[in-house]
């Protein structure tokens, strides 16, 4: 076996309290390494008590396998030794320990997890695990208020630019629940509604006010009222990385100079403070929105008092954190540990670009913007310019980078308000276009519709993907429309897609399958993104398979008959995860989007 590729952290995501007792681990080994890998676990004070339990591939990428199991305990898990044990394929022995690698059994050196408090147990709200969220720009979804749209305002629906506002509002927002509500959508994310500079509010000058250009506070507390009594969650932009210039505390920096008792609230490298990036750190060189000294104590009191305010009086459900990567993260710790004991059921949801296993500890975010996953799809689906097997390496070593219960609250994207929108990224291809989003409403985590997705907005990167929603219906895309209502219909009405496993059993050129699977439930999903014209989609089990959803509604209800294979059956991707003898024959080239379930009268079926 590669020893070198043999890895336990001692550390989320290979261990960590789901609950006070019970207990997940987690061990890496290089890809298709090892016939078998075990846990031995047992308490400090019995140590003649020895309890083993096989682990099962989870995740397979295109250098690892992840190993996992969950361990039970009576009480509190507490004080508990652990070693792990794994048999090559050519029958080598290895053992594990904190010490390295051991060719015996091992007699010390052992792991040990001390303690299972309250707090270090793994809690992500569970109504974000696999809801679909909606994203909206606020200056350019509605415009609900003639009378609050800013000076200069331009024709809705005019190019899209940097400078100019269209006057889009909360009152416009409110004004569209019910096509958000027929839509599917169950959360809201808002980009920044507080008073600030420019259009887009990233430059925020007040934090306990909403801009004048998007309404009142009164409007607020209205949108939240009416979006809670339809069952939909709203969370807002919190912008805490930086502030716009007309900030008081950076207007008060400017006039008083080293005199201003807000010099250290701003990361200054040059007094006297002009408005130029020579004179004080900011975003990306840009002057107009200096950065936030986040690592003093007075500043962090001031964005958790800003966080609990909105949550407090208004009763937002969470916030949606820019640039949190950039943040020191000592606030969110705080804000964490401070929000979580006043409001257990809010969510913490951070920006950031690449892994977010930084955020991901269990002590900051629930979420994050999953940015990792939209690349991975707009590669496959858009640019295809990876295979299918490039494509699930790149998926599991993703959700590798986190516990199962944060891998069903990940952010799935494929564009948002900083990206090229994905139907311009298909080159106008909407059938490249529904697949994608097919893809994002059956894989693990939460999926997102950037406004307007839904309807064929397209767009090039900022300011073009952030144009004014088109609420003629003759300039809407209808079939697009109907595609994602049945998409948000398919993910609310399964909780097998919402929280299940994932299973890859089929990459062969441009066509996936993949298995999704909650105790006895399992789904199916078959994507044909190539010209291929038929293929076997390995399962578990033969039987008859009735089909869900497919882009040929006709075809939905219908049965497909899985049977054992004569060669013994196709093992899926992930080899021994799964008893791979049965299989599907599809003509692959009838279907692009094919999802099936298992019938249950069928379970124990025999031909």
């Amino acid at each position: 076996m590669n020893r070198g590729a043999i890895l336990h952290s001692c550390i989320l995501p290979d261990i960590y309290a789901k609950n006070r007792s019970l207990l997940s681990f987690r061990l890496r080994t290089a890809r298709e390494d090892a016939a078998e890998c075990s846990l031995a676990v047992y308490a400090r004070t019995t140590p003649e008590r020895i309890r083993k339990f096989r682990m099962t591939c989870s995740l397979r990428d295109k250098e690892a396998d992840y190993y996992t199991v969950e361990v039970p305990f009576s009480k509190v898990a507490r004080y508990q030794k652990y070693y792990f044990e794994l048999v090559g394929k050519g029958g080598e022995k290895l053992y594990l320990t904190s010490w390295g690698i051991q060719e015996k059994v091992p007699e010390d050196g052992f792991y040990e997890f001390l303690y299972a408090n309250e707090k270090d147990c793994l809690t992500i709200p569970e109504w974000s695990k696999g809801q679909v969220y909606y994203q909206i720009f606020p200056e350019r979804f509605c415009n609900g208020d003639r009378e609050n749209d800013p000076e200069g305002c331009v024709d809705w629906g005019s190019a899209p630019d940097r400078d100019h506002y269209m006057g889009g509002d909360l009152r416009g927002i409110r004004s569209r629940l019910d096509y958000l509500e027929d839509l599917g959508v169950q959360c809201l994310y808002l980009t920044p509604i507080f008073r600030g500079d420019f259009n887009h509010k990233y430059a925020t000058t007040d934090y306990f006010e909403v801009d004048p250009s998007f309404g009142t506070k009164e409007e607020l507390a209205q949108l939240v009222d009416a979006c809670h009594k339809k069952g939909i969650r709203i969370i807002l932009d919190g912008v805490f990385n930086h502030c716009g210039i007309h900030f008081p505390p950076f207007q008060d920096l400017l006039e008083k100079q080293e005199a201003s008792p807000y010099k250290d609230w701003f990361i200054v490298t040059d007094f006297p403070v002009t408005l130029s990036h020579h004179s004080y750190e900011c975003v990306g060189a840009y002057k107009w929105m200096p950065k936030l000294n986040t690592s003093n104590r007075e500043v962090r009191e001031f964005v958790l008092s800003v966080m609990d305010y909105w949550i407090d009086k208004f009763h937002i459900d969470g916030w949606r954190l820019d640039v949190s990567d950039e943040v020191d993260g000592s606030v969110w710790t705080q804000a964490r540990t401070f929000l979580k004991e006043k409001y257990p059921d809010c969510l913490l949801l951070g920006e950031t670009w690449g892994s977010g296993r930084k955020l991901m500890l269990g002590n900051q975010m629930d979420s994050i913007m999953n940015y990792i996953f939209r690349d991975s799809v707009r590669d496959f689906f858009a640019a295809e310019s990876i295979d299918a097997a490039d494509f699930d390496g790149r998926l599991n070593h993703m959700l590798a980078e986190y516990p199962g219960e944060m891998q069903q609250a990940l952010y799935n994207p494929l564009d948002s308000h900083d990206t090229e929108r994905f139907l311009y990224l298909c080159g106008g291809d909407k059938r490249r276009f529904r697949l994608a989003a097919a893809f994002q409403f059956v894989f693990p985590g939460s999926p997102v519709i950037y406004y307007g997705d839904e309807i064929g907005m397209t767009g090039a990167n900022d300011p073009d993907c952030r144009g004014a929603f088109i609420w003629e219906k003759e300039k809407q895309d209808e079939k697009l429309l109907r595609w994602y209502r049945r998409l948000t219909a398919l993910r609310k009405g399964s909780e097998v897609l919402r929280k299940g496993s994932f299973t890859a059993v089929l990459c062969e050129g441009r066509t996936y399958g993949f298995a999704r699977s909650l105790g006895e439930e399992e789904l199916y999903v078959f994507l044909n993104a190539g010209e291929k014209k038929e293929a076997v989609l390995p399962v578990a089990s033969p039987g008859k398979y009735k089909i869900i959803f497919s882009d040929r509604e006709e075809e939905e209800g219908k049965t497909i008959r899985a049977r054992w294979a004569e060669d013994g059956g196709k093992n899926g991707v992930n080899g021994d995860r799964m008893d791979c003898q049965g299989r599907l024959e599809l003509m692959a080239g009838e279907w692009s989007v094919l999802v099936m379930e298992k019938e249950k009268e069928e379970r124990g079926y025999e031909e």
